[in-house]
Formats: C-alpha cells, sequence, structure tokens
C-alpha cells in the first residue's frame, strides 16, 4: 500500500511520501550498527537523561501530536492526547527503573562455590539493533512502549512503521532525535513491507518485535527463525469479558462499553467476546446494548465524539463481513449493525451487539477489530471458562465477581497472558504484556519488557592462584 496519510473521516488523501529506496536503508543500518557501538557504552545516567528529555519534549507537544494522530489514523482527539501523556509516563518509569531492572545479579556464593568459582553473578547486556514491525491503531504508544525500554537498555531502534501513519513514525525519529540522542539511535524507515524480509536478514540487525496481525507475525517469526533472530510477537485478539452471578452488574455493563469501544474497538486487548451467566444475563444485555447505542459516533476531532472512524476502508469492509456473514447465519443485532445514518463520508461502523453466535460464524473464531462486540448466555463459571477458552488467541481476560472461587478458578483455568479481575485490560508500564496461542510470544513492558533484548551473560571468576 502506498505511504501515505489519508484521513478516515473523509477518505481524503493529505500527503504522500516517497519509499526509501535500498541506498537510503542501507545509509540508516550502517548508521544504526554505527550507533549502537556508542550507545552501549554509555551509562544509565546519561541514557535517563535523554528519555528523560524526550518526554518533556513530547509532553509539550501533546496537542500537536495529538492531532496528527487523529488526522492519520481517526481515533477521537482526547485518545490522542491521552495515548501521548501514556507514553510519557512510560519514558519516565523506565528512565528512573531501568538501572534497577537491569542490575547485575548475585547467585549466594554457597551455590556457586562447587562450580570452582571464587564468586559469579549474572549482567544483561543489550543485543543490538532492533527492528521494531509497528501497527497504526496506537501509533505513538505501540513505539514508544519498545523504544523506551530498547533504549534504556542500551540497545538502538529502526522503525518499519505502518504505511498510514508516516508522519507519526517521522516525528517519532525527530524527537529522539531533539532529545539528544545521538545519530543512528532511532530511525524509521520509510518502506513498504515487501521491504522487510532484506531488513531482518541484514546481519546489522539483531532482533525484531512485531505488533500486529497474525500473518504479518508469522512472516516476521519465519525470516527471524530462518536467521536465528530473537523476537518478541504481540498479534491478535479476542478477549473474553466473563461477568458472574455475583458481579456489580451497572459498572461491569459500563466498563463494557468502554472495553469494547476503546479507539473505535480497534485495540487487540479490547474485550470482544462477552460471556454473562444467565442469572443476569438479562439486566447485563439491556444496559450493555444501551450503552453501546448511545455513544455518539462522529467527526474525531470534535470533543464530544466517542468513537470515530475505522482507520481504513479495508478495515470497515473486514469488520462488515463478520458482521453479515454472523447475521446470515442467524444472529442478531441488538443494536448497530450498519454505517450510521448522516456520516456518508469516511469509514463509520456503528456500535454493535451481536447475539445468538454459534460456532458456525466467522466472528466465533476470527478477531473483530472495531466496534463490535459478540454477547454469549452461559450457565456456570464451567461452560464461561470453556467458551472463554475456545479461540485461537490467548492475550488478556477479564472476569466480574465478588466470588473468591471464581477469581481463584478463573485465574487457574483461563489461557492468556492477562487476567484482569473487577477491572479492564490495560497496558501498564510496571506490568508485563503479552499473549499465549495465535496473539503471540514474549513479554513487553515492566522488567519483562527491558530483558527481552538483553544479552543475559553469566560471568564465572575462578580463585586466582598464589603469586610465587
Amino acid at each position: 500500500m502506498p505511504i501515505a496519510t489519508v484521513n478516515p473521516a473523509t477518505g481524503e488523501t493529505l500527503r504522500t511520501f516517497e519509499e526509501m529506496d535500498r541506498e537510503q536503508v542501507e545509509r540508516r543500518l550502517t548508521a544504526a550498527r554505527a550507533a549502537f557501538r556508542q550507545h552501549r557504552l554509555t551509562d544509565f545516567d546519561e541514557r535517563a537523561e535523554m528519555l528523560l528529555h524526550a518526554a518533556e519534549l513530547l509532553e509539550a507537544d501533546n496537542a500537536d501530536i495529538a492531532r496528527v494522530i487523529t488526522t492519520e489514523m481517526g481515533k477521537p482527539i482526547g485518545a490522542a492526547r491521552a495515548e501521548a501523556a501514556k507514553c510519557v509516563k512510560a519514558m519516565r518509569w523506565y528512565a528512573h527503573n531501568a538501572a534497577a531492572l537491569l542490575a547485575d545479579e548475585h547467585p549466594a556464593p554457597d551455590d556457586v562455590a562447587d562450580s570452582g568459582a571464587e564468586h559469579a553473578r549474572v549482567v544483561h547486556r543489550p543485543l543490538g539493533v532492533v527492528l521494531a514491525v509497528m501497527p497504526w491503531n496506537f501509533p505513538l504508544w505501540q513505539v514508544v512502549r519498545f523504544a523506551a525500554p530498547a533504549l534504556m537498555a542500551g540497545n538502538v531502534g529502526l522503525l518499519k512503521h505502518a504505511s498510514n501513519v508516516p508522519q507519526t513514525a517521522l516525528y517519532l525519529e525527530e524527537l529522539f532525535r531533539r532529545a539528544g540522542y545521538p545519530k543512528g539511535c532511532f530511525q524509521t524507515l520509510l518502506v513498504g513491507s515487501d521491504a522487510i524480509e532484506a531488513v531482518l536478514r541484514d546481519e546489522r540487525v539483531d532482533a525484531a518485535t512485531l505488533t500486529g496481525s497474525e500473518p504479518a507475525g508469522r512472516a516476521v517469526a519465519s525470516v527471524a527463525g530462518d536467521e536465528v533472530k530473537k523476537t518478541v510477537l504481540e498479534l491478535g485478539g479476542s478477549d473474553p469479558y466473563v461477568v458472574m452471578p455475583s458481579a456489580d452488574v451497572a459498572r461491569a455493563a459500563a466498563t463494557a462499553v468502554t472495553a469494547r469501544t476503546q479507539n473505535t474497538g480497534q485495540s487487540c486487548i479490547a474485550a470482544k467476546r462477552f460471556i454473562v451467566h444467565a442469572d443476569v444475563y438479562d439486566d447485563f444485555a439491556r444496559r450493555f446494548v444501551d450503552g453501546m447505542a448511545a455513544l455518539r459516533v462522529g467527526d474525531p476531532t470534535d470533543e464530544e465524539t466517542d468513537v470515530g472512524p475505522l482507520a481504513s476502508e479495508r478495515g470497515r469492509a473486514d469488520l462488515e463481513e463478520l458482521v453479515d456473514d454472523a447475521v446470515g447465519l442467524g444472529a442478531a443485532a441488538l443494536c448497530g449493525g450498519r454505517r450510521p445514518d448522516g456520516l456518508d463520508r469516511g469509514w463509520y461502523y456503528a456500535p454493535t451487539v451481536l447475539t445468538g453466535i454459534t460456532d458456525r460464524m466467522r466472528i466465533h473464531r476470527e478477531e473483530a477489530f472495531g466496534p463490535v462486540a459478540t454477547l454469549y448466555r452461559v450457565e456456570s463459571l464451567d461452560e464461561a471458562l470453556e467458551l472463554a477458552n475456545d479461540t485461537p488467541f490467548g492475550l488478556s481476560s477479564n472476569l466480574w465477581t465478588r466470588n473468591e472461587e471464581d477469581s481463584r478458578r478463573f485465574l487457574r483455568d483461563v489461557n492468556a497472558g492477562g487476567v484482569y479481575v473487577n477491572g479492564m485490560t490495560a497496558s501498564h508500564p510496571a506490568l508485563p504484556f503479552g499473549g499465549v496461542k495465535r496473539s503471540g510470544y514474549g513479554r513487553e513492558l515492566a522488567g519483562h519488557g527491558i530483558r527481552e533484548f538483553c544479552n543475559t551473560t553469566t560471568v564465572w571468576f575462578g580463585a586466582q592462584a598464589e603469586a610465587d
């Protein structure tokens, strides 16, 4: 696809960008390798100073970069400002915590004495040049949650961003340059997806991280595996949202609306399948459908808008196909199920709740990337868990209950990278983030994330011989 800013609210192409040629990419690879040789020698105080400066600059730029994000991918303007603020928080968190997270580890002397060691320790050293293949749905946050820990660990970054957010991608490179990072420490590659393989195979690239679709993850993992290079993958999700009889139904339903429609429903960790016990199903369904139907859909630059356009025409078409398939096979749309009235320009879709879902329907197994929820009735926690796990994905999960035994069993038996009880899934700098099954592998954020792109090295010292 072309590298261009296309406003999802109007369908208008605002700016196009020339794809970098082979020579330009070559220069950036050379610069990245040279930058790593120097950046790895800096100490944590130097790295923290630069990252804190980047956070300060981003905080000052909040309103401007929020407008760029909204223009490029349609995120409601308030959410775009919140995304930028979250990036500032993560930068500061890593600046203040990286040294402790990567501190040398010292086994007890007695534990290693039989190895012949006088003493031993474990150190965490940077891997090198990390290629980041990033998506458009959180165009700032997805990059910063990779870049902040990677740079603090002493790595350098190459960003291949989604082709529909080029201005955000270029802003990020400029942000780190303004913050004082040396040339080559963080660079954007304005290239198409067909250029990724050659970059990843290049010997100057040491590892890769990808957030995106399952097919994209398979492609990157295949190449990286062939080259024996480390990867972290965060792919799709179809998170279950389970509501049990003891739950605060009013709060669960109100939170469910946000959980499904955050970022216009274009989020891997958005709750997508709402699995509700029969005892509270009718009450929850009424509140949930009323809340979804009441959302204001429209211009994402309007402060009152709750749900903006889908990021692309193809994305809306994919969502429509899933809904039409389900309805054609007997599902009922309790609200939505169509394009909203009065919004003829842009790629809008009404918040939708589908019920009567069966395993014959594509939406039962595939991720719906937009403001469409599926609603299920179950008779027990056993049935809820069976349905929650009946998905190829395993990113996060949600449980609403006041019953401690429900919580204990759900935590034990649900197959997901996250379990959120009486709350909505959200990423946080201090908590590891990632999934299982086809949602990918590895972890971002927290100490787990910063260590993903480190060489964990055993250092062993034998006793010195006595001098003659």
